[in-house]
């Protein structure tokens, strides 16, 4: 489903989990590493995986295909590998000559991890796209630089099934599901990582021996705690990833089509239109308090709602004159059920009530689930440009104190962007059916997810834009110390919205740390595999897990 709005942008935010923390910055080890043979089953290609340098007539595009414009990556070199053996040798001599490294899948990295000016050298995985079923593992098989879109669409059209992953088309899958992926099918069945069967993984030991290891979450497996750690603890940890398997837990037999997630058949939806005239505190406090309480109420691992997947996008004024939406509420329904209108129109209801302005409402749209997706997917990847991104997990609705901040700042003059928003998103459901140490992805308590963002285009106005969504989100939680502190009303942040304000003290003054924010209490495991799977802590970045 298309949203019209004001902005093509706005449709955009109608999803979650759009970028994997995919860069991982090499350090210079102690040791020298030994390059290792292919790993077993890796797939056939033509060795390549020369460097690609300044001059080079690829060099610029590879430069230059990081979503964030704030951020481009010009190492010495680039390195596009095409096989588990490429990377082992990549990462080998980085260990020899020292040379700092990071790694890129889909190159969605909201912070400057990848195009940090002491990388070296990137090593990217954008050709390592493959999907396919493995039938000794009786999993599906996908390569670190598929991208969504293209995962989504070979497992439905060939086997029927599909991962309840993030809705952006472009992101590559290999940094969205090591910190957990999550999309419209979550709440139904649970965020991408738990569906991770066995994950490949480029390491380094304490000599600086770069091997390849396939650690599955078998509990007899000695290498388990690997697999763990990529169920949510964050891209470019402890390893580079290369490929993935999944198939889904408790899922039996030997047909493909039965081992991970059946998507519905159709998807119901619409969207409601919020006009700004009107649109006053009382009403704003009245619709983001309706869209709280819904979900309070309506979020548990076995309500008829675990099917709907909603959100609502709050807009920020044009400077101009604005005629436009104040905001835009959307819901996709599982259209296999019976009652799929019916519920769509309860919720419809439930968050338009007593608000106080005449909205748009849309017509129902009925369409086949992988339209639909890409549909979604399209209006998602439509702008790029220079962007900021943080993030929070709400156990409770926000308060009317929080609302009144986002209502001041939306309204405000602070900002150049046209694209700036906050957008609140449908969370909890089968998510939370597990326990927040079940895997690394420990956020398994909250309702909703919330995405602050700004996007524009012109360098001149970097400190004006990331200062007016600095300042936002820091009275959003000024209770807390200007961060979403794990608790009674808030579950921390989203790994994969990497924020390096969350480890500055200007602007987190809680006093918990940035890991806590990200990782809960699963950071301390989290180190002790850092410390047996990077003992010479090759791999890292600024918000990498740091070893005990």
């Amino acid at each position: 489903m298309t949203v019209p709005s004001r902005r093509r942008l706005v449709a955009g935010t109608f999803t979650a989990g759009v970028a994997g923390l995919v860069g991982a910055g090499l350090k210079p080890a102690s040791a020298a590493a030994a390059d290792a043979p292919p790993a077993p089953g890796a797939a056939a290609r033509t060795p390549g995986a020369a460097d690609i340098t300044p001059g080079d007539p690829r060099y610029e595009e590879l430069a230059t295909r990081g979503v964030n414009k704030r951020f481009t990556a010009r190492p010495a070199a680039f390195r596009v590998a095409t096989t588990t053996e490429e990377v082992v040798r990549a990462v080998g001599e980085a260990a020899r000559s020292g040379r700092r490294v990071a790694v890129r899948s889909g190159g969605h990295c909201y912070e400057n991890f990848v195009g940090d000016p002491a990388v070296r050298l990137v090593i990217d995985l954008g050709e390592m796209n493959a999907v396919s079923y493995d039938p000794q593992k009786r999993a599906f098989m996908v390569e670190a630089g598929a991208r969504l879109m293209d995962v989504y669409r070979k497992l439905h059209e060939v086997w029927g099934v599909t991962l309840p992953g993030g809705a952006s088309a472009t992101v590559g899958i290999g940094g969205h599901v090591a910190g957990g992926g999550y999309g419209a099918l979550s709440r139904r069945f649970g965020v991408a990582a738990d569906h991770l069967y066995a994950v490949e993984v480029v390491v380094a030991d304490a000599h600086g021996k770069a091997r390849a290891v396939v650690a599955t979450r078998k509990p007899s497996d000695p290498h388990r705690e690997l697999w763990w750690a990529h169920a949510g603890g964050g891209g470019g940890n402890f390893g580079v990833v290369t490929r993935y398997w999944f198939r889904s837990p408790g899922a039996t037999g030997y047909d493909p089509s039965g081992l991970l997630p059946r998507p519905p058949a159709t998807t119901v939806s619409n969207a409601v239109l919020y006009p700004r005239e009107g649109m006053d505190r009382a009403a704003f406090r009245r619709l983001v308090r309706n869209f709280g309480l819904w979900h309070e109420r309506n979020s548990g691992a076995d309500s008829p709602y675990t099917g709907l997947y909603g959100g609502l996008v709050l807009l920020s004024r044009l400077k101009e004159n604005d005629p436009g939406q104040s905001a835009v509420s959307f819901a996709h329904v599982d259209g296999d059920r019976p009652d799929a209108e019916r519920l769509l129109k309860r919720y419809v209801a439930a968050v338009t009530e007593g608000v106080g302005v005449t909205p748009h409402i849309t017509e129902v749209a009925r369409d086949p689930w992988l339209t639909a997706t890409a549909a979604l997917a399209e209006s998602q990847d439509h702008e790029k440009g220079r962007q900021k991104i943080k993030s929070a997990y709400l156990r409770q609705a926000l308060t009317d104190h929080q609302v009144d901040a986002l209502y001041r700042h939306l309204n405000s003059g602070d900002h150049s962007s046209e694209a700036a928003h906050v957008s609140l998103q449908s969370f909890g459901g089968r998510i939370n059916s597990l326990r927040p140490s079940a895997t690394a992805y420990a956020h398994r308590q909250a309702v909703i997810n919330v995405i602050f963002m700004n996007i524009w285009q012109d360098e001149r106005a970097d400190a004006e834009n990331i200062g007016w969504l600095r300042h936002l989100y820091r009275d959003v939680f000024a209770a807390t110390g200007g961060v979403p502190v794990p608790g009674r009303s808030s579950d921390g942040c989203y790994v994969n919205y990497p924020d390096l304000d969350m480890a500055d003290a200007d602007w987190n003054t809680s006093g918990v740390p940035w890991h806590r924010l990200y990782y809960k209490d699963n950071y301390p495991r989290l180190q002790r595999i850092k410390a047996t799977w990077d003992p010479c802590g090759v791999f890292g970045h600024a918000l990498g897990v740091r070893p005990a």
